[in-house]
């Protein structure tokens, strides 16, 4: 009996060990948060990300995306990645900004004037830096980029083509402080909202308007709740993946490599569906019954206004205005000068 139980013992732990050995050294279903809801740019760029990672690890990764804030608030969910109980999150920028300021300039009024711009920042040496900073500051690294286009006004209330039409509104803004000033500079006081909150604020009249990408405003059926569209461009919206760096170093460095290039794919695949989806998304609210409009004179009044009230007080945050004109010379404009 003791020689059958000793060997019946020994197969179990050998049958365990082969199992184990047959097994991935490590296997993950990332979770990964995400501001916006179903149809929005952030979702297309998270399910290219799991896409990728998927066929890059040869199924051994995966991820989760869950959608419309589900895991908190996106300022939350900066934190939750930095303290390592989150893995990722997919957030507008101007929701890191607060914890790494120098991604500000991301945010500044009218510094990216097109997707080509916002190509060239975040994939190039500039996107580099503020990644790193972002590491050092934040506890979070950022592993992809999603452009969602300019950030167009809406109100419920009246068109809107000039400055002097803003008087009146209430308009809902992210709690950061490029955004507050840029509005202040044009002669109204904004009301910081969460992002969790701005739909419940718009229905309710406590804010009569916002500003958001089409595909943003279409995603999150604001034409439920709002009626004109402004086309201002004081913000091309860029909404990074980012991941706990706590998590990014307990992976091999094989799968740091996945990741960053599952990261890599995701960003190309963003850029194309925003030129694919853009334009069909403006009729889809037209045809929803929103009235879209242009400023008067090509937004000058509004560009004036808030590059110089807003770009200087910002300055010492990014960086500087030597990192400023880096920044602008990168994507072909003249420098400023103090």
């Amino acid at each position: 009996m003791t020689f059958v139980k000793t060997f019946t013992t020994f197969a179990a732990a050998a049958s365990v060990a082969a199992l184990t050995f047959a097994a991935p050294a490590f296997a993950k279903n990332f979770k990964i948060a995400v501001g916006d809801s179903g149809g929005s740019s952030q979702e297309a760029t998270g399910l290219a990300f799991v896409s990728a990672l998927e066929e890059l690890s040869g199924g051994k990764h995966t991820a989760t995306l869950f959608l419309n804030g589900q895991l908190g608030s996106e300022q939350d969910t900066v934190n939750d990645a930095a303290i390592g109980t989150l893995d990722m999150s997919l957030l507008a920028v101007n929701n890191i900004t607060p914890f790494s300021p120098s991604v500000g300039v991301f945010t500044l009024p009218y510094v990216i004037l097109s997707l080509e711009d916002a190509e060239t920042l975040t994939q190039g040496e500039i996107g580099a830096e503020l990644t790193e900073n972002t590491i050092n500051d934040a506890g979070v690294r950022i592993i992809a980029w999603t452009y969602t286009g300019f950030r167009r006004l809406t109100n419920s209330k009246k068109p809107v083509t000039s400055v002097a039409d803003l008087e009146g509104l209430v308009i809902r803004v992210p709690k950061n402080e490029i955004m507050i000033d840029t509005y202040k500079s044009w002669g109204i006081s904004p009301t910081p909202m969460a992002w969790s909150e701005t739909f419940a604020g718009l229905q309710t009249k406590v804010v009569d308007g916002q500003d958001n990408p089409y595909t943003t405003i279409n995603a999150m059926k604001f034409y439920e709740v709002q009626k004109y569209v402004t086309n201002i461009r004081y913000i091309f919206s860029i909404e990074p993946l980012i991941i706990s760096e706590q998590l990014f170093q307990e992976l091999s460095e094989e799968d740091q490599n996945i990741v960053l290039e599952a990261g890599k794919q995701a960003t190309a695949a963003s850029a194309q569906f925003l030129r694919d989806k853009e334009a069909e998304i403006k009729q889809i609210l037209l045809d929803k019954g929103m009235e879209i409009m242009d400023p008067e004179n090509n937004e000058q009044e509004f560009i004036d206004l808030a590059t110089a009230a807003v770009w200087p007080k910002f300055y010492d945050s990014i960086g500087g205005i030597e990192k400023m004109n880096e920044v602008l010379a990168a994507i072909g404009r003249d420098p400023v000068s103090e």
